[in-house]
């Protein structure tokens, strides 16, 4: 990954690239430390302190510690996600979406538009949850246009975020929403790290049970690196055609199935699904204690209920997403047309059904496996009895996300030598 961005790093149309990610994450970063006016911020540290271990920390963890703080981007990127979630959702049961998903680029910047705007609803209604809901005994605005001020910068935060997560994957390296989302956890990682060193100086958590944690993340690290990596080759042969005097095709070539085709976002779907109830709950503080006992890894049945549905939901997302990313029907019918087929199996559905028996088995495998590291943290963190927010999510999010760019940048690294050998 280091000689892949010392190589990048030297091209001067990706170093261009870079520099400009670069820059629209220290803007980022500038942005998550400009306080929302009208906010009293020594009471958003004791609302903080009092929900030590909760919900509160895993948002502000997720969030790059933008919600502690109640910065212009406290609601963060989530509400775009949410919107993903459901327009993609929706995709299926709504013809007219259907049919923009199938209309090519245009279609996707349709549909994107569509997102985005839903993406400002939910924010909306985020924001008035968070300045009139958990948050309202920091408030101290007292008219309407003071309470309607802090609203409204808090929707144009999301949307600022939104506009720079698509500049980034515009213009810069990498799938912008999820690189912000990577740069608010890492942006957390020193601080969790320099609380548990205290912790273990004070002799309040043993150092055994900080350094079995130690050995269960790298080993998550390991396993999400194979599984990003990892890939089923199946073999494809070409047969021979002749077109006047010369000879085509004949050549064996294989299709590479990857283990993790979804990569991430089966995680980030999945995490920003879970946590909306809870997220409800607080903001408008019914039902908390239920909802606390029953779907969150605080409660002592919580965490057992929070941990099935993550590995539900993971293992849903991971199919759904596999299944947008690799159409088997079409793909058989493009090897069909360029004389392609695998052997052994006749073209047409035979091939359509062989390609979807392989890809189910290996995507069962790569969202059971990312269902688990997601969920292990958090289950041994209560065995433990550890106060544990840098979770097996937080881990399996950090690692997807740089093994994609590091991809992103080698295939534009690639695709630059095939453009000097085309001059």
């Amino acid at each position: 990954m280091i000689s892949t961005l010392k190589d990048a790093w030297k091209i001067p149309e990706i170093r261009k690239k870079i520099n400009f990610t670069l820059l629209m994450l220290l803007v980022f970063r500038l942005g998550s430390n400009i306080p929302v006016p009208y906010m009293n911020k020594a009471m958003i540290a004791e609302i903080f302190e009092s929900n030590q271990g909760g919900l509160l920390q895993f948002l502000d963890l997720m969030a790059g510690g933008t919600f502690s703080s109640f910065s212009i981007f406290a609601t963060n990127i989530y509400p775009y996600i949410t919107a993903s979630i459901i327009i993609q959702l929706l995709t299926i049961a709504i013809p007219r979406l259907e049919e923009l998903a199938k209309e090519g680029e245009e279609g996707r910047k349709k549909i994107g538009k569509i997102t985005r705007v839903a993406a400002v609803v939910l924010a909306l209604i985020q924001a008035i949850g968070m300045t009139l809901g958990i948050f309202r005994p920091a408030l101290e605005a007292t008219g309407t246009l003071q309470k309607m001020i802090v609203v409204i910068t808090l929707v144009a935060g999301t949307a600022f975020l939104i506009w720079i997560g698509d500049l980034i994957s515009e213009k810069g390296v990498g799938n912008g929403i999820s690189i912000l989302i990577f740069v608010g956890i890492i942006s957390r990682l020193p601080a969790e790290l320099i609380k548990t060193g205290q912790l273990v100086a004070a002799g309040s958590l043993n150092i055994f049970k900080v350094l079995t944690f130690g050995v269960v993340f790298l080993a998550i690290i390991a396993v999400v690196v194979a599984l990003q990596e990892g890939e089923r080759k199946v073999n494809v042969q070409y047969a021979k055609r002749v077109v006047g005097r010369k000879m085509y095709g004949g050549q064996s070539t294989h299709i590479p199935v990857k283990v993790s085709m979804a990569g991430v976002m089966p995680v980030i779907f999945a995490t920003s699904l879970l946590a909306l109830p809870q997220t409800i709950s607080l903001f408008t503080q019914a039902g908390s204690g239920w909802i606390t006992k029953w779907l969150t890894p605080q409660g002592s049945i919580g965490i057992w209920v929070y941990s099935i549905l993550q590995i539900i939901l993971i293992m849903f997302f991971t199919y759904f997403y596999t299944a947008i990313q690799f159409n088997t029907v079409e793909y058989s019918k493009n090897l069909q047309q360029n004389g392609g087929f695998i052997p052994g199996i006749r073209p047409g559905r035979p091939t359509s059904e062989y390609l979807n028996r392989v890809v189910s088995r290996i995507t069962f495998v790569g969202g059971l496996s990312l269902a688990i590291l997601a969920s292990l943290p958090v289950i041994l963190s209560k065995l433990f009895g550890m106060d544990v927010n840098f979770g097996g999510t937080a881990i399996i999010i950090v690692v997807g996300v740089a093994l994609e760019t590091v991809k992103q940048l080698e295939s534009q690294m690639l695709m630059r030598h095939y453009k000097g050998f085309l001059k």
